[in-house]
This record gives structure tokens, C-alpha cells and sequence, in this order.
């Protein structure tokens, strides 16, 4: 499991929010971003810049514009010394503003990049942090299998050898997607999920011992690929073994922690004659039942205690 630090690349977020460009820095698409959060430098205008955050993306609504117009001349030129001699990616201004003499001044001064959009501020704030989260997000590497069955994320899981691609390839010729094969990228989302995909170079590609490597767009048509997935259950392959005990009830949750969140997870013994696939397909349609407030498992034993209660009452 490999851990990785994000970052993207200033001329993408100009490009993917359409901003117009007023002045540019020195090779100012290069630009890496690799903070989550944007600063709209109310405080530092005015000379403030206790925890001042550099690598942030500086933000310039009606605000701070009209805080801005309301000082002199030579105040606006200090303000915009003071705050653009930091080695900032760049100022935003929103909802058309236009930027003052003295701002381009002091851009021109320390050469950084002035950028703008018609959007209004809070707006734009907004879809700039969930697009940079979305980029920056925490993710990591893990070996495994990654479909999506019935509408859910499912995460195989298991040593090298126990099957994983070839439950998968069966899972596949019953309807089923696959998302990532031998290597799957996680990434944490804004809303606490984990999200999964292939890395970019593998994407669509599978490997079965005694074949190699397939292509399962060309073998198996488009829509046998999805590009992401949420993951919503673990599924642990391993070998069957005679003295182990497995969960014949399923009345406790058992849960996997990746990334600090836990995800329902199941372990499923692998044995010659055991049809996997189906297994699988159940274990997801089971999983997604108990989203829904169903527990098999539970509303069973309600039912026996129900039973008993009723002979024991009858017996009285």
C-alpha cells in the first residue's frame, strides 16, 4: 500500500472554471496547488498576516473590492505591496470586478498572476474547494480487485494467487463493471467516502495466470468498464481452511479501516466446487439490504425468540 501526495496544476484549474487570465506569472500553468482551501485576504489587506497561508489561491470579492476602493491610492498601493510580495499562485477576482491601478501595479512588481470570473464570489468559492478537494484529496494504492455488482463498490481483497481476477472475469460475464484490476487507487472524498479507480496506465486491462493480460473493453464490450466506483463493501478471499471457524449467522458487522473509515466487510472462504460469483453477488445484494434497514440475520432471531416465547407461554 502506497500513500501519495496530490497536486494540480494552476493552468488546469484556469481551464477547467474557464478564468480569464489579466496578468500572467512566470510560467504561471506550472503552478502547483496542494492546499485544500482558497483565502479571501480581508485581513491581510489591511496588514494582518498572522497565519497568512501562501500557498493558497487569493480570492477578491465585492467585499474586499469595496474595502479596497474606499482607501487612497498610496494605501491601496502599500496594501497590495504588502500582500503580493508573497509568493502567492495567484489572486482571483470574481463576479467581473475589475482590478485596480495600484493591484496590477504591484503584480507587475513581484510578477505574479492575476486571474478573473464573472461567477459571484460565494458561488465560485464554493465549486473551486470541492474541485481542488477533488483533486487534492488523500488517496493511496492497494493491491486488489475493484467492481461494481448491483449498484455497489465492491474491494476484493486476498493474497496473490487466491483468485481475485478470476471471480472477477466471472462476475463480469454475469453484467457486472469493473473499475480497477491488480492495483486500486482510493481516494478520500469531501463527504467522508472512499472513492476507488485504476490507475490511469492499467485502465481496462486485466491479468489471468495461464492467459496474461486482457483487454476487457474489446473482449467484453464499453460497458463492462467504469471508470469510478464508491467503495461500500470489502470482500476477503482466502483459502479454505478446515480448522477455522467462519460466520454461519452474520449477526455481528464485521468492518475493514481504510484511510480512517470503516467499510462493511465480509470474509469469504475459497474452496474448489464453491461458486464465488454468486457468493459475491449475494454477499453485495445482502449489503445493500442492511443500507435499506434489513438484517437478515436479525429479523431470523427475532423471529425464533418470538417462537420459543410463544411455546414457552403455551406451556404454562
Amino acid at each position: 500500500m502506497t500513500e501519495t501526495v496530490s497536486s494540480v496544476r494552476l493552468g488546469e484549474i484556469i481551464q477547467e472554471f474557464d478564468l480569464e487570465i489579466l496578468r500572467k506569472g512566470p510560467d504561471y500553468e506550472n503552478v502547483p496547488l496542494r492546499t485544500l482551501d482558497v483565502n479571501r485576504p480581508g485581513l491581510p489587506l489591511t496588514g494582518f498576516f498572522e497565519h497568512f497561508d501562501t500557498e493558497r489561491l487569493l480570492l477578491i470579492g465585492l467585499t474586499e473590492s469595496t474595502y479596497v476602493n474606499g482607501m487612497t491610492p498610496q494605501q491601496r498601493r502599500d496594501s497590495f505591496d504588502r500582500l503580493l510580495s508573497y509568493p502567492v499562485p495567484a489572486l482571483i477576482l470574481t463576479r467581473g470586478l475589475e482590478p485596480t491601478r495600484e493591484c496590477m501595479e504591484m503584480a507587475d512588481k513581484h510578477d505574479r498572476t492575476i486571474l478573473r470570473t464573472h461567477v459571484q464570489t460565494s458561488e465560485f468559492m464554493s465549486a473551486l474547494i470541492s474541485s481542488l478537494y477533488n483533486h487534492l484529496a488523500p488517496q493511496i494504492t492497494r493491491s486488489g480487485v475493484m467492481m461494481e455488482i448491483y449498484g455497489e463498490g465492491v474491494l476484493f481483497q486476498g493474497e496473490s494467487g487466491v483468485g481475485k481476477s478470476e471471480v472477477a472475469i466471472e462476475l463480469l460475464k454475469r453484467g457486472h463493471r469493473l473499475i480497477a484490476d491488480d492495483a486500486v487507487v482510493i481516494k478520500m472524498t469531501n463527504h467522508k467516502t472512499l472513492e476507488a479507480s485504476a490507475p490511469e496506465l492499467i485502465q481496462g486491462y486485466m491479468e489471468l495466470r495461464g492467459i496474461g493480460v486482457v483487454d476487457v473493453s474489446r473482449l467484453m464490450g464499453m460497458g463492462a468498464i467504469k471508470m469510478s466506483q464508491q467503495i461500500d463493501l470489502v470482500v476477503n478471499l482466502e483459502p479454505w481452511d478446515d480448522n477455522a471457524v467462519y460466520d454461519r449467522f452474520g449477526l455481528e458487522s464485521a468492518f475493514t479501516e481504510i484511510m480512517g473509515v470503516k467499510v462493511p466487510a465480509v470474509t469469504i472462504p475459497v474452496k474448489p466446487g464453491r461458486n464465488l460469483a454468486s457468493i459475491v453477488e449475494v454477499a453485495a445484494m445482502n449489503n445493500r439490504n442492511r443500507k435499506m434497514g434489513h438484517n437478515a440475520a436479525l429479523e431470523l432471531t427475532h423471529r425464533m425468540d418470538r417462537h420459543f416465547q410463544t411455546i414457552e407461554e403455551g406451556g404454562k
